[in-house]
């Protein structure tokens, strides 16, 4: 009797582990080469990397990061290339709830709103809706919907069709945007304490900012989409010849005959553009907390010959080890360009406050 009441209580026991994991909510990866770590946070050891489209179930969430069940043990991913998909979406006691959603309507807050192939600005953009435009929500996914008219179907991010984000995006939508990736092929630009080239961390910031901007309604062009060579002289000209809204030329700083040395800087050239660089300058700071260089004029020849809204920022020393690797990181790359974002929106917003 006292063995078959065990065998009784195994089996319940076996019964509810089997429906908690077939349960378990599951985290769907939106980018490539996405690190996995031993623990919550960039100083804990990368024991491998997941890719664009890979499903894991979740075993428990921590301050932006999510720990996965594995082939072979688990470990930790931040969520910011994450969708995750509750397993409350397959509960029927929800299902009233989600037919309310899938079953909505949206309507398009902005002219020229990217619609994109899946839920992450690292698919491509399938087509863009305008302003007024109403759609039928398929789906959710994430910060994303799945929408549809009779001509396009598409990702759209859900904050471009929430009313308390249009303050926010209404700087910057339909602006033209430069980014200047500085240095390129040849051009390493400074050198860090390890040995890495500062025109690949230029690159990196022009892309997530690239990105960023994208989702909230401008119009970015880029000095150089690669890793190759641009003349300087070219670089001011097409912010130019397209006039831009606001050139931004991105960089790093290097001084390793004194390796602590550290913080953010921003410049202007023409004293109208000082307003932006402040607002820039504030921004980065606040959003990273690094040390504050502040803001300066300089005869820079990429603001210098641009005679339109132009900065020049120096975003941090990679000559110092302990900041080259933090400015390798994804959450401190997203930080210096949420600064950038805010302080441009700022200008934008301002700028349209004193021409009222």
């Amino acid at each position: 009797m006292h063995r078959n009441k065990s065998t009784i209580l195994f089996a319940i026991v076996f019964y509810f582990a089997f429906v908690s994991v077939v349960q378990a909510d599951e985290a769907i990866i939106a980018t490539d080469n996405l690190n996995v770590r031993t623990g919550p946070g960039t100083d804990f050891d990368q024991i491998g990397q997941v890719h664009t489209g890979e499903t894991f179930p979740i075993l428990s969430q921590e301050n932006g990061w999510v720990e996965i069940k594995m082939e072979h043990g688990s470990g930790w991913i931040t969520d910011e290339f994450v969708s995750i998909h509750r397993d409350s979406d397959e509960n029927p006691a929800n299902r009233s709830a989600n037919n309310d959603t899938v079953n909505k309507s949206i309507t398009i807050q902005h002219d020229n709103t990217h619609l994109r192939n899946g839920p992450s600005t690292e698919y491509e953009i399938a087509g863009y809706a305008e302003k007024g435009e109403e759609f039928d929500v398929i789906a959710e996914s994430g910060d994303w919907y799945n929408i549809a008219s009779e001509q396009i179907t598409g990702y759209v991010f859900k904050d471009f069709v929430n009313h308390q984000m249009t303050s926010i995006a209404t700087g910057l939508e339909n602006k033209t945007i430069v980014i200047d990736a500085g240095h390129g092929g040849r051009d390493v630009g400074a050198i860090g304490a390890s040995g890495t080239y500062e025109k690949d961390f230029t690159y990196r910031t022009m892309q997530e900012l690239e990105k960023e901007l994208s989702i909230l309604g401008a119009e970015v062009i880029l000095t150089r989409e690669e890793d190759r060579f641009v003349p300087l002289a070219s670089r001011p000209s097409l912010s130019n010849l397209t006039t831009a809204d606001a050139f931004i030329s991105i960089h790093y700083n290097s001084f390793p005959k004194a390796s602590d040395v550290t913080g953010i800087g921003t410049y202007y050239y023409h004293e109208q553009y000082e307003e932006l660089a402040k607002l820039v300058q504030k921004e980065l700071v606040s959003k990273t907390g690094a040390t504050d260089r502040g803001v300066q004029d300089e005869d820079y020849y990429v603001i210098r010959q641009n005679f339109q809204p132009s900065i020049l920022v120096e975003l941090g020393f990679i000559s110092n080890p302990e900041k080259e690797q933090l400015l390798k990181t994804n959450s401190y790359q997203k930080n210096l360009v949420a600064g950038i974002v805010t302080g441009l929106s700022q200008y934008f917003n301002l700028k349209n406050t004193k021409e009222k």
